[in-house]
């Protein structure tokens, strides 16, 4: 994936501005967000009309099951009980990533975190619309990996996500497009051997 998000348009100046940049970021965003929450509505909707709560469904044996759990917590069933305060969180989340997302210039800042929307939408329209009642609506979970805790296209997506943003800072990759420390050694490197420089050695010759 390009790193920039905004490079694979026809090359007109006039049409390369800061509302047009902002325009796609957003549509790129949604597009991935609405993916994530497509499929985790799709799973949940066959999940709760094929599977019986507390009944195991083998896929590999033990270690991959379908498992159909309501869970008044967060993802993998932590925090049970603080549903309300989760759906809030949720809807701060949201606000803020559609909020600063015309910020975005990273091709990878803007899937990491249109994962990470997608997730928080998805499990928040369970909180809103599921019983039983709104904003304390329980989250369909049904996938058991191994002992991991069950859970769902949602949080897998929000995980994804946040490892895939963590990732990406770590090695220099920012929100806005430019890059330091790992990144930017590593793109002054693949431009050098581009332009054809050579790196002399520690003995005066050439590598």
């Amino acid at each position: 994936m390009d790193d920039d998000v905004v490079d694979d348009v026809a090359p007109d100046p006039s049409a390369d501005t800061r509302g047009g940049r902002s325009r796609r970021v957003m549509l790129t965003l949604l597009a991935v967000a609405l993916t994530v929450v497509g499929l985790d509505l799709l799973t949940k909707t066959l999940a709760v009309e094929l599977l019986e709560p507390g009944v195991a469904v083998q896929v590999i044996g033990d270690n991959v099951e379908l498992w159909l759990v309501r869970n008044s917590g967060a993802a993998f069933s932590m925090a049970s009980g603080y549903t309300w305060i989760l759906s809030i969180i949720a809807l701060v989340v949201v606000v803020v990533i559609v909020r600063y997302s015309g910020r975005l210039r990273s091709a990878w800042w803007v899937l990491g975190l249109g994962m990470v929307l997608g997730g928080a939408i998805g499990n928040l329209i369970d909180r809103i619309f599921r019983a039983p009642q709104p904003l304390q609506g329980h989250v369909v979970d049904f996938v058991k990996v191994g002992w991991w805790p069950v859970f769902n296209v949602a949080d897998s997506a929000v995980v994804c996500g946040a490892i895939l943003l963590v990732v990406l800072s770590a090695l220099g990759y920012d929100y806005d497009g430019t890059r330091t420390g790992w990144a930017a050694r590593h793109s002054r490197d693949d431009q050098a051997a581009a332009n054809g420089d050579v790196s002399p050695t520690e003995d005066g010759s050439h590598a």
